[in-house]
């Protein structure tokens, strides 16, 4: 088993999408050689004074790439305190080298643990651990001490691990929402083309009976499998091209769409008065603009009503335009300091994106919590069919 953990480290790859430089990388170089310069000037018992600045300033640098080449840095950084524990003990020096600004070498400690592969994270940690054994076996500094630098030193590197185990379990969360969207679009394609193709096969055979006595009826039947078999094919281009093959099954039902909206906002029990207003012709939506709506204004009105503090109102808004619908949702809720973009508007970003569309989602100008989704509507003709009210 520990040799199962250890190839899992090793072959654990680095985090995507680690950022290049920020401006607190400049604000850290700036204050760290800031360091260098008062306790340059300050210190009285500085040794090898000129070789401690260079050094101190060396190490100030190289938290600049330490996202980007973390066992670099460390490996610079902890390479160049053993070249230097080497040379004072050659040169017998009467105390330590160094400025105190050097301890900037605690961020890369962090830096290896949060952005390093399980290789480096190993090679990286070898490193440091015979930097330490170097210093406490010619330091005359007692035992003790250097187990409490030992595990002041090990501390951010904790910590560094602890963000990436948060940041990853939150990402892979954000990916089983993402996975569930994908999943209920499935379904929803599935009962759309089962619709259709049981349109198709019941006209059909009304065409096949009708051929031998009414040969006009029949043709019309050719031209209603054709109809329906181009409603089916426009309704799945926008969402096949990003679905995987999942194969699921589900009930033939029609999922829930703008009809129900009605229904939705007045069902009993909520604490909030809800103002729906429905705008242009939502009567001909594809099924799967249809249901986004309905999922949008669905999640928007739960997270009001779980988290709206002292909301009184809230306003739903489903306008229909030439090309694209627009949904908004507004409450007047106060502000408490804390988001309220959670999983579930994680996955309907993914529903959006997957339908050509966008949905953004954040604080209001004074007061409240807005939801603003826009999606694109199926081209005018043939390819959109209207879905009849509930």
């Amino acid at each position: 088993m520990l040799r199962d953990d250890l190839r899992t480290l090793w072959t654990e790859p680095r985090p995507p999408d680690a950022p290049a430089r920020m401006w607190r990388d400049w604000a850290l170089l700036a204050a760290g050689l800031a360091g260098v310069v008062l306790e340059a000037a300050l210190r009285e018992n500085v040794v090898w004074r000129p070789v401690a600045v260079v050094f101190a300033a060396w190490l100030c640098l190289l938290p600049l790439w330490r996202r980007t080449r973390p066992l670099a840095t460390v490996t610079l950084a902890f390479g160049s305190v053993i070249l230097l524990q080497v040379a004072s003990l050659v040169a017998a020096a009467r105390e330590p080298v160094g400025l105190y600004t050097g301890a900037v070498v605690l961020v890369l400690v962090y830096a290896l643990l949060r952005w390093g592969s399980g290789r480096e994270i190993v090679l990286g940690g070898v490193v440091v651990l015979a930097t330490c054994a170097l210093c406490s076996a010619t330091d005359e500094t007692p035992v003790v001490e250097n187990l409490v630098g030992f595990v002041f030193l090990l501390l951010p590197g904790v910590v560094g691990a602890a963000v990436r185990f948060r940041v990853t379990a939150r990402e892979r969360l954000l990916e089983q929402v993402r996975s569930r969207e994908r999943e209920q679009l499935a379904r929803e394609l599935h009962d759309t083309v089962a619709h259709h193709v049981s349109a198709m096969v019941i006209i059909a055979q009304a065409g096949r009976v009708l051929a031998d006595t009414d040969p006009s009826a029949a043709v019309e039947a050719l031209e209603g499998v054709e109809e329906e078999g181009a409603r089916t094919l426009e309704e799945m281009r926008a969402m096949v091209a990003t679905l995987r093959d999942r194969g699921v099954g589900a009930e033939l039902a029609p999922p829930a769409g703008v009809a129900d909206l009605e229904r939705l906002v007045r069902t009993p029990g909520g604490r909030l008065r809800v103002d729906l207003g429905l705008d242009g012709e939502l009567d001909a939506l594809p099924p799967a603009v249809d249901a986004a709506v309905y999922r949008i204004v669905q999640e928007s009105v739960t997270n009001a009503l779980r988290h709206a503090v002292d909301a009184t109102e809230l306003v739903v808004r489903v306008a229909a335009e030439r090309h694209s619908v627009r949904v908004s949702v507004r409450d007047d809720g106060r502000r408490t300091g804390r988001g309220r973009d959670g999983y579930g508007l994680a996955g309907l970003r993914e529903r959006a994106t997957l339908l050509g569309g966008t949905l953004r989602a954040g604080p209001g100008v004074d007061r409240g919590w807005n939801v603003e989704a826009e999606l694109p509507r199926a081209r005018s003709g043939s390819g959109v069919h209207s879905r009849p009210r509930r």
